[in-house]
């Protein structure tokens, strides 16, 4: 997808998530929080959603360190690959 179709917040969110470190670990919330949004979390998924693979995604995780539902071996495989702990389908904050 062109930059042109995405929306300012959309940008924003995928901006923040690419410029992510390999082992770093966010929230959906605080990922809507840091793009100036406070409260919409769920529209950080929904941006994942749709243009996820232009960005490392796996690096996003709930607010309980929960992994994307139906993603989750997808997920922590590339999670583990960079040295991030996960048991039960969730990430071990440290």
């Amino acid at each position: 997808m062109a930059d042109s179709e995405l929306t300012g917040f959309e940008t924003k969110v995928l901006a923040m998530i690419g410029a992510l470190q390999p082992g770093d670990i966010v929230t959906y919330g605080e990922v809507a929080a840091e793009v100036g949004k406070p409260g919409a979390a769920r529209a950080v998924g929904s941006t994942l959603r749709r243009h996820g693979s232009e960005v490392p995604w796996w690096r996003v995780v709930a607010a309980n360190g929960r992994l994307v539902p139906g993603g989750e071996q997808r997920q922590t495989a590339k999670l583990k690959a960079e040295g991030v702990l996960v048991r039960n389908g969730r990430v071990v904050m440290r």
